[in-house]
């Protein structure tokens, strides 16, 4: 067996006794735990077993109202995603790509902005922990994106790529603008306890202008200081940053950013700013003076914000093949020997490292849904970085992330209409994985069913197809309805489910005389065709329609074809004789001699089979009676209709 990465986390389920066994019951996303009676061999507790099954749900997240929009927004974004046409070149799609992963992020940004406005207002202390730890984990999410944004999707080169890691710091580095806040609304700025803070926290971001404007604020307070705070502006001012849309090339700029810091040292060395010891910590700062920037661990907070910052000022035209060798020596230096390395930490350096499947491998084990692997795989697949990276179970690892997460949708009541999507672009696995899944949707509605009976039906997955059919018919029939109970069986195509509704559609109309569900009926078509039982229905609702409209001939000729063709059960042949009185009972002929003698042959049909069955012991005389009264009537009106019949077609011929 294959050793797993970490160890598995321990959750303690409650009210479960020590010493106890427990059963469990596997589902898509829950367990189902529960204390048993089981007695191992030994001590054991005595008493009755636990009364409660508890719930283990391994993400909870999904449940949350707030991210549920992260989930329903990131879904139109992936399906655009997947209509981009493979036949473009990678090269040209990269604005694209780059543009998808931009909305993904600011979709993550408006979560995280709503659950920290929803975790302020909150006055449950628990609910407000459970919002902070929401914030914190997607804060890291959209941290690792966009890292992954500026290193792999948009793969900036040389002298552009530590301008798109300075704004990455500077995103998820709010601290010194908060400050600056409060610095530039007190009634003296340069007074500020926070004010030199403020000053060295946008120099350390490479924000060298708003540095500036802070720095005259001060000028103008110590006159005797003015040159020295004018030199330290020329220094900042003079400062090159690369322009790659530029003429200048990257050669260029590397030899004048030497001669800047040059400059700056040699000023250093001069002591040109001895006498003020925070101009002097910001000239260190320029240099790149490692030791003058661990001073400010505080200011930098993190590994990374140091690291950016020595790129800064040593080696602004950094490779991306180079990161790594900084990354890690920054990591060292910045963590002191008794601080543990966070998964944060280990995700972020292996990004730097350009290992794309570390960097998916270890937030799969970290975070606890797969939101975030998911949907980064896939942008990361159609930039074909991921293409050749197959799994060892015929599934490549995009397909394989993509089914753990629509998988997880399909255990919520509303997102799992989402997650369909998400199988429809798994070409290897997806379709067999919906089939399972879309079974287990509970067709709490009607109007449930009839959505989920539309994906089936889109995608040609016929069983499914039927078995939900059949669930909604049963339903139906049980709850009476049998209008609805029909309907889903013809959908079916069910000839034996729909062959019994009809059987109970034909015993409520002997009962109570009429039909119901007259629409239904009226308006079934070549559906009628799917059982004979359904196609007699079908047509002895015709034969009333044809009679109630006065059309006599029609409708017994249609009559008399149900009985001599076989279609009408023989249980319900007294009834359709019974129907034949009134037209037997006209004025006018409507059955011919020869429909009457069908008729006649009929009916003695039918007595005989009554007269040669066992007398049933359960119905009463007087229902006996009235079978043979109804006998007697028929036999009469078929011998006077058959005598007028004859005159009439004799009077005819002659």
């Amino acid at each position: 067996m294959e050793e797993v990465d970490v160890n598995p986390t321990v959750t303690n389920i409650p009210a479960i006794r020590h010493g106890k066994h427990m059963g469990f019951a596997w589902g898509p996303e829950d367990i189902l735990v529960y204390e048993t009676q089981f007695k191992a061999s030994g001590p054991s507790l005595s008493g009755p077993g636990g009364s409660f099954i508890h719930k283990v749900r391994k993400d909870e997240d999904i449940h949350s109202p707030i991210l549920r929009k992260l989930f329903n927004e990131s879904h139109h974004i992936f399906v655009g995603l997947q209509t981009i046409k493979e036949d473009v070149p990678s090269k040209s799609k990269k604005p694209q790509f780059v543009s998808i992963s931009r909305n993904y992020r600011s979709v993550i940004r408006a979560c995280m902005e709503e659950l920290q406005q929803v975790a302020v207002s909150t006055k449950d202390t628990e609910m407000a922990t459970q919002y902070g730890n929401q914030v914190s984990i997607l804060l890291a999410i959209e941290l690792i994106w966009n890292l992954c944004e500026v290193l792999f999707i948009d793969a900036a080169p040389a002298g552009s790529l530590l301008l798109h890691l300075l704004d990455w710091v500077r995103l998820h580095n709010a601290d010194a603008d908060e400050k600056a806040k409060d610095v530039l609304q007190s009634d003296s700025p340069a007074e500020h306890h926070h004010y030199w803070d403020v000053v060295v926290s946008y120099v350390l971001q490479g924000r060298l202008e708003e540095a500036r404007q802070m720095l005259a604020k001060q000028a103008t307070r110590q006159p005797a200081s003015r040159n020295m705070y004018k030199l330290m502006d020329g220094l900042l001012s003079k400062m090159p940053f690369y322009n790659p849309g530029g003429t200048q090339t990257l050669t260029e700029f590397d030899v004048k950013w030497r001669n800047w810091h040059e400059e700056v040292d040699r000023y250093l060395k001069d002591n040109s700013f001895s006498s003020n010891y925070h101009l002097e910590l910001i000239c260190k700062i320029l240099v790149g003076d490692e030791d003058a920037l661990l001073e400010q661990k505080e200011l930098l907070s993190t590994w990374y914000h140091f690291l950016i910052t020595r790129l800064l000022y040593c080696h602004p035209t950094v490779k991306p093949i180079e990161l790594h060798y900084y990354a890690q020596s920054c990591l060292t230096m910045f963590l002191d020997s008794r601080s543990v390395q966070e998964p944060l930490d280990s995700i972020l350096l292996a990004a730097f490292e350009f290992d794309i499947y570390l960097v998916i491998k270890d937030c799969s084990i970290v975070l606890n849904n797969w939101w975030f692997v998911a949907h980064l795989t896939d942008l990361l697949d159609h930039c074909k970085l991921l293409h050749s990276h197959n799994l060892n179970f015929g599934s490549n690892m995009r397909e394989f992330l993509l089914i753990e997460y629509a998988s997880g949708l399909f255990t919520h009541h509303s997102l799992w209409q989402c997650a369909v999507d998400y199988f429809d672009h798994c070409p290897e696995l997806g379709r067999a994985c919906l089939e399972l899944q879309i079974e287990r949707v509970p067709l709490d509605t009607e109007r449930k069913a009839l959505k989920v009976l539309r994906i089936c039906e889109d995608r040609q997955m016929s069983e499914q197809v039927r078995s939900i059919c059949k669930i909604m018919a049963m339903r139906a029939l049980r709850n009476n309805r049998l209008g609805s109970a029909l309907s889903w069986s013809i959908r079916a195509k069910d000839a034996a489910f729909a062959t019994l509704i009809s059987e109970r559609f034909l015993q409520d109309y002997c009962t109570k005389g009429t039909f119901s569900d007259l629409d239904l009926i009226d308006n079934l078509g070549p559906a009628m065709l799917l059982s004979d039982r359904l196609t007699f229905l079908g047509k002895y609702r015709e034969f009333h329609k044809l009679y109630g409209e006065k059309r006599f001939k029609e409708a017994a000729k249609l009559l008399l074809s149900l009985m001599t063709a076989k279609i009408a059960p023989r249980s319900f042949w007294m009834t359709l004789l019974t129907d034949a009185l009134p037209l037997l009972e006209q004025k006018e002929v409507i059955f011919s001699a020869d429909q009457t003698y069908e008729l006649m042959y009929c009916l003695e049909e039918l007595t005989s089979s009554l007269d040669t069955a066992a007398p049933g012991a359960d119905s009463p005389m007087q229902e006996q009676d009235v079978e043979q009264t109804k006998v007697e009537l028929l036999r009469l009106s078929l011998a006077r209709n058959l005598a007028m019949a004859i005159v009439k077609e004799g009077t005819v011929d002659t």
